[in-house]
């Protein structure tokens, strides 16, 4: 029986792969026959996750325009085409809003909205030259919100508005890329076992945080990527311009 999750031959870049979601993803869609393609800031970790798992790594910060620019032709003139991105890289910088410095607004800001930008912008340019070269199915992109964007958080705004604006960039990429056959979604996570999440998982806070799910606990990163490689996979070819919220019930509405 063929695997209907199966990713064999396809090319996937994954941005924040040195840890949590991204190293997560980036695992299982190897395992699912796929070639994962790493891309983080933090040199000796993606390159470890790299060098575990049989893929190339790319070190640089997907805020910079010139270095993604510069790593999606690599990783084309490489592999010959690029089949999937998981827009993953991502920050949290804490402040309450009267007291956020604008510096503070501005790197979340740059790295979770505009560095999803870049990367989309850039793959979906060789996307869109394949799929006028005659390849009917060019490509998935997979954005990665989360809950703060879709119902705000408390001391994190210039997170929940950079999520909150991935959601428009999925729906408007779905839109005009539909016609090329690319397909673009979102997955909107909870809290989710990860070293960014720390804080809010501590003694402090998860008793708040934990009440609110009605599964009544966080999730792991490979609980995750699962749901991220069914959407990269054949199994979901007819779906684009969604936002799944793996939350374990946090958001729950039409």
């Amino acid at each position: 029986m063929t695997n209907p999750m199966s990713l064999d031959g396809k090319n996937i870049i994954v941005t924040g792969a040195g840890q949590g979601i991204g190293e997560a993803v980036a695992r299982l869609a190897k395992q699912l026959g796929g070639n994962p393609i790493l891309m983080d800031i933090q040199a000796d970790k993606v390159k470890a996750v790299a060098d575990e798992i049989g893929a190339d790594a790319y070190v640089g910060s997907v805020a910079e325009p010139g270095f993604v620019q510069d790593t999606i032709g690599a990783v084309v003139e490489k592999n010959g085409a690029i089949h999937g991105l998981l827009n993953n890289a991502g920050i949290v910088r804490a402040a309450m809003i009267n007291k956020m410095p604008i510096e503070t607004w501005q790197e979340v800001i740059d790295v979770n909205l505009s560095g999803v930008f870049y990367c989309l912008q850039e793959v979906g340019r060789h996307m869109i030259d394949r799929s006028k070269a005659g390849d009917e199915a060019p490509g998935c992109i997979i954005n990665i919100s989360s809950i703060a964007g879709r119902r705000g958080t408390i001391g994190q705004i210039n997170y929940g508005a950079a999520k909150s604006g991935v959601l428009g960039i999925t729906m408007s990429a779905a839109k005009e890329w539909g016609r090329y056959g690319i397909r673009v979604n979102s997955l909107c996570f909870g809290v989710v076992e990860t070293p960014m999440t720390e804080t809010i998982r501590s003694d402090k806070f998860r008793e708040m945080y934990e009440s609110q799910i009605p599964l009544g606990r966080f999730s792991t990163p490979e609980e995750v990527a699962g749901p991220a490689c069914f959407i990269f996979s054949d199994a979901a070819s007819y779906i684009t311009g969604q936002h799944l919220s793996v939350d374990g019930g946090s958001h729950i509405g039409y």
